[in-house]
């Protein structure tokens, strides 16, 4: 394959690996809609809320902490064999899904889910990178995004058809006929590659990154669990987790063949892209998880009906994102960042606007900008990752992308999520005075458990909604104001650090597969002091 013209098949394959990733991302998107259902001990599994949270929590945890594992692997055994190893497991895990009899058995199925999904999302990214040429990358990736930006957008509509005339486990068992249609596709059309260099593994560095990549996951998940930072099993997981990512950070400098050579971070326009989608997923997830209970607690909307409601930001993605490379050659990379990170914050400071009955047309719009402004802002970011590192690293870069992806958007529902817990509880526990404490403690916790005890009040329950309702969405105003003052720093970064219009002409003179190689061992010491 000729580096300049890419490989022939290259736009073939590009949609083969779009459609590989439907399911994992439908099924991240799908599974919030069909929480009450399982949850249902007669038309469901009778999980509790404890063990509901754990079913998302179980894939998140081995989904982020293997994903740049996984990204190794494929560099050295090869990417196609690593996203066909990663969809059959996605599938099989998939189907124990559906027909999982206990919510313990789903907890562990989605675990398995998380190992498939691992596997498979940095392998689509490093494939369409190790196909395209330099100067059609951009364009690709921006296809690449708008396609994940459609499925988050059709999986809430897709698990709203599903539960309404099938039952709970057809959210997952949907993954399988595309997991069938993906091996088929992956088998005849997409090619091997990996990286020629056989050097060691660095199965030390491996070990590390899993290791703190899972124990700072497990801190920021518990934060969900609980509602606050300000707990024992939240700090010191996610302290630990730091430490030993930090250890992974100090011993990678230190020998001959890293995992990953962190001397990238000293590339301004890798750890400006790299810091942009952090703090762009910290913002945007916390906000969008939380419109999910807007749509349909507060406004009424069913499952499918507030699925809908997600189709302006799709819509955005399709349109603009595989057009974000032009935009880019036009203006460059960081002007377009920076205007695009600075709506992305007026955007998430709207929220703050946002009321118990503001008119929906004013939320399909404010939806549509975001999505535009993320549409122009993402797959720039992440092409400029992609671009950082040589064609045979693609899988390590790959999965550095979507660490701080995951990391970001997991920690963003984290702590936005405290946020929003502790004015709502604040607010209804001056409210609920007159109610038996098992019911206040009900409604004070979260507004699903108002709505819940709401049902069974009568007349009653109309005013306690309205006064969760209320108290729910002063939450929203806190969470927005939050996440908008983290997209205001992204703002920041990418306007001081993010390279201009001369780097993408600069990198592709020196060619990206052309990063010097690692130093020896005793020149990196002398270095490093």
């Amino acid at each position: 394959m000729d580096s300049h013209t890419g490989h022939p098949r290259r736009w073939r394959i590009l949609g083969v690996m779009v459609f590989s990733l439907l399911a994992v991302v439908l099924d991240n998107t799908i599974l919030n809609v069909a929480v009450k259902t399982i949850a249902d001990p007669v038309h469901g599994l009778g999980a509790t809320q404890s063990e509901l949270e754990w079913a998302m929590n179980s894939y998140t945890l081995v989904f982020a902490g293997l994903l740049f594992t996984f990204g190794v692997l494929g560099d050295r055994y090869g990417r196609k064999r690593m996203l066909l190893v990663g969809m059959v497991l996605f599938g099989l895990s998939s189907l124990v899904s559906a027909y999982a009899q206990t919510p313990t058995q789903l907890i562990g199925a989605r675990a398995l889910m998380g190992l498939g999904g691992a596997a498979i999302m940095p392998a689509t990214l490093a494939i369409i990178s190790n196909v395209f040429p330099y100067h059609e990358r951009g364009r690709a990736i921006g296809i690449w995004a708008g396609g994940v930006g459609i499925a988050v957008a059709i999986g809430p509509i897709t698990g709203g058809l599903l539960l309404e005339h099938f039952w709970w486990g057809s959210v997952f068992l949907v993954n399988v006929p595309i997991v069938l249609v993906a091996v088929a596709l992956i088998a005849a059309v997409v090619p091997d590659s990996r990286d020629p260099d056989k050097s060691g593994l660095d199965p030390v560095g491996v070990l590390l990154s899993i290791a703190g990549l899972v124990s700072l996951v497990y801190g920021i998940v518990r934060i969900s669990d609980l509602g606050t930072v300000a707990d024992v099993s939240v700090i010191v997981p996610s302290l630990a987790g730091l430490a030993v990512l930090a250890v992974f950070v100090w011993y990678e400098r230190r020998i001959e063949h890293p995992a990953f050579d962190v001397r990238h971070f000293r590339n301004p326009a890798f750890t400006t892209a790299i810091s942009s989608v952090g703090l762009v997923f910290f913002a945007a997830m916390g906000v969008m998880f939380f419109m999910a209970f807007y749509w349909q607690i507060v406004r009424g909307y069913s499952p499918l009906e507030s699925g809908a409601l997600v189709l302006p930001f799709a819509i955005a993605q399709l349109i603009f994102a595989p057009r974000s490379a032009r935009v880019v050659e036009k203006y460059g990379a960081k002007a377009v960042g920076t205007a695009a990170m600075a709506v992305i914050t007026l955007c998430l400071a709207a929220y703050a606007l946002v009321t118990v009955d503001t008119p929906i047309w004013m939320l399909l719009a404010l939806g549509f900008v975001q999505g535009t402004a993320m549409a122009n802002l993402m797959p720039p970011a992440t092409t400029a990752i992609m671009n950082a590192l040589p064609r045979e690293k693609a899988g390590v870069g790959s999965s550095m992308s979507n660490v701080v992806r995951q990391v970001g958007g997991t920690l963003g529902i984290a702590v936005l999520g405290a946020a929003l817990s502790a004015v709502y509880r604040n607010d209804m526990e001056a409210r609920v005075s007159a109610l038996p404490e098992q019911l206040r403690h009900a409604v004070s916790e979260s507004i699903s458990g108002a709505a819940g005890v709401a049902g069974h009040l009568g007349p009653d329950g109309a005013r306690l909604m309205d006064a969760a309702n209320r108290a729910f969405v002063e939450g929203i105003h806190w969470a927005a104001l939050g996440s908008a003052a983290v997209a205001l720093i992204g703002t920041v970064v990418v306007a001081r650090w993010m390279p201009g219009r001369t780097a993408p002409e600069t990198a592709a003179e020196t060619a990206p597969e052309a990063v010097p190689p690692v130093a020896p061992k005793a020149e990196r010491q002398k270095a490093v002091v």
